[in-house]
């Protein structure tokens, strides 16, 4: 079986980055001007998001995860010296710990109007920031399958991504509190089982059909099949905090698609789960983190999130070096031994007892 191509696995990252006031480390409007000077460095690679607080970014198409990791890093250090040329700090966590998301002004846009329009305080209140990775198929018909299979690991790479301990200026008591936030929105959460591409574009057309919707990228599942690329595109992390993270969990995403491609490929698959099941284990990954247990399915017993997150290594470890991401990958055994974003703001917090500590935390992470 050595003759199995990854090439299409590529990668693409995007990353949503918070605007803050050094001053009083409150979430803060940049105007756009982020935007507006970053476009003139970086093109189209930045991009206004709904709340005017909020930064986007994407990288390129990349052909592996060390030009994924030098286009995040480029987009970091872009940010991060247009926002101080502006007298502002940027940072990456699922959530500010303490900016209250009524004062925050939203991105005067046709498509967030009309989603304020209909989505009202769920919309306002969605003051949240997130990482999507996408992993390029070879086509739409692989891609839902993997799509199928891959949402059983959505839990395990989430727990890793966990960086969003406080709301508001308070303390959750989850490890990510950002998907308690998103849970509002419609079409979220990790999707149900797809027998085939037909099946998922006659959903589609149907929401759009009976004006659920006016495209399909207003489906905001933790993973979907790009309405217009062909990529499988994982939704469901909090925005890590640094680069190496960010990276290591795009690494990850990749391996596991590369997996379930190299098993199709020897006519062998892996269990379908139902979506009510998975919904344990992305609750325990939100609550807990690294830290608490989710449910292995296979053998119906409970288990550390470690132990199955290594288990996870194993399992796609035999498509690593093909792929060239075993360097990005082993950055997890740091994650699982330093703790994840969540879990490093909760010790800044405990040792300082201060929130805007919490903050400068995060900002001096941003390049980290």
């Amino acid at each position: 079986m050595a003759n199995i191509s990854y090439r299409h696995f590529t990668l693409g990252v995007e990353e949503e980055y918070m605007v803050i006031d050094p001053s009083t480390r409150e979430l803060k409007s940049h105007e756009q001007k982020i935007v507006t000077e970053g476009q003139k460095v970086i093109k189209d690679k930045v991009k206004a998001e709904m709340h005017q607080a909020v930064v986007e970014v994407g990288t390129d198409i990349c052909q592996n995860v060390d030009e994924a990791y030098n286009d995040v890093l480029t987009l970091r250090k872009t940010i991060s010296q247009i926002a101080g040329d502006l007298g502002l700090w940027v940072g990456a966590a699922g959530t500010h710990p303490f900016s209250h998301w009524e004062s925050q002004l939203i991105t005067d846009h046709a498509r967030y109007n009309e989603i304020v329009n209909e989505l009202q305080e769920a919309a306002r209140s969605n003051l949240i920031f997130g990482l999507h990775v996408h992993v390029g198929m070879e086509d739409r018909k692989m891609a839902i399958h993997i799509a199928n299979s891959a949402r059983y690991f959505l839990p395990h790479v989430y727990a890793l991504s966990t960086n969003s301990p406080f709301w508001e200026g308070r303390k959750t008591g989850y490890k990510s509190y950002r998907t308690k936030v998103f849970d509002k929105f419609p079409r979220t959460g990790i999707p149900d089982y797809f027998e085939s591409i037909e099946s998922y574009e006659n959903y589609v057309n149907l929401l759009i059909k009976t004006n659920c919707i006016d495209n399909a990228k207003k489906i905001w599942w933790d993973l979907r099949v790009h309405p217009f690329f062909n990529t499988v595109e994982f939704r469901i992390c909090d925005i890590p905090m640094t680069v190496d993270e960010t990276i290591a969990i795009a690494g990850l995403f990749q391996a596991i698609c590369a997996k379930l491609y190299k098993l199709r490929s020897q006519n062998m698959n892996f269990i379908i789960y139902q979506r009510a099941l998975l919904n344990e284990n992305k609750w325990r990954a939100s609550r807990y983190g690294i830290d608490g247990s989710l449910i292995d399915f296979g053998k119906e017993t409970e288990a550390s999130t470690r132990g199955l997150i290594y288990e996870l290594l194993d399992f796609v470890d035999d498509v690593v070096d093909q792929l060239g991401n075993r360097h990005a990958i082993n950055y997890i055994h740091k994650m699982l031994e330093n703790g994840t974003g969540a879990d490093r703001q909760l010790k800044v917090y405990e040792e300082s007892k201060s929130l805007v500590s919490v903050v400068d935390y995060i900002h001096d992470s941003f390049l980290g």
